[in-house]
């Protein structure tokens, strides 16, 4: 059984500590996708709205990188190269957070859902919007 998870402050970022972070909500929930750059990076998504997310270190320390139909922003470390936030193309008013870099979180206790990433039109087809902290990609 999952214990259930109040809202709270996060402290996460990338390995070398050029990018830090907080970000405010309820981590209940991370979404597990499975296209190209999600599977090679391992990425555990939570999206949050842009005002729960709070930059700490200089916007200068990060890269970005974006392909195909350039809405996602792929941001990354350019020292480490680890990813711990990006702007998701379903969401782009929001953060999407890699929960593998926050402090002190148990990823065991989150329910994971699995995102179709590889058939990414196919499977936002019907979908009613991005319920920030449930579906990401």
């Amino acid at each position: 059984m999952r214990k259930k998870i109040n809202e709270r402050t996060y402290r996460g970022g990338c390995h070398c500590g050029r990018i830090r972070f907080e970000v405010r909500g309820k981590l209940e929930r991370v979404s597990e996708c499975n296209c190209s750059i999600c599977t090679k990076k391992g990425y555990l998504h939570w999206i949050v709205e842009r005002a729960a997310f709070r930059l700490l270190t200089p916007s200068d320390n990060i890269a970005a990188y974006t392909f195909n139909t350039k809405v996602a922003k792929h941001l990354f470390c350019p020292n480490c190269g680890v990813a711990s936030f990006y702007i998701p193309r379903s969401d782009p008013d929001g953060i999407d957070v890699n929960a593998r870099c926050l402090e002190g979180v148990d990823l065991s206790r989150l329910e994971y859902e699995h995102f179709d990433g590889r058939n990414w039109e196919q499977s936002m087809v019907g979908h009613k919007g991005i319920e920030r902290g449930r579906v990401a990609k």
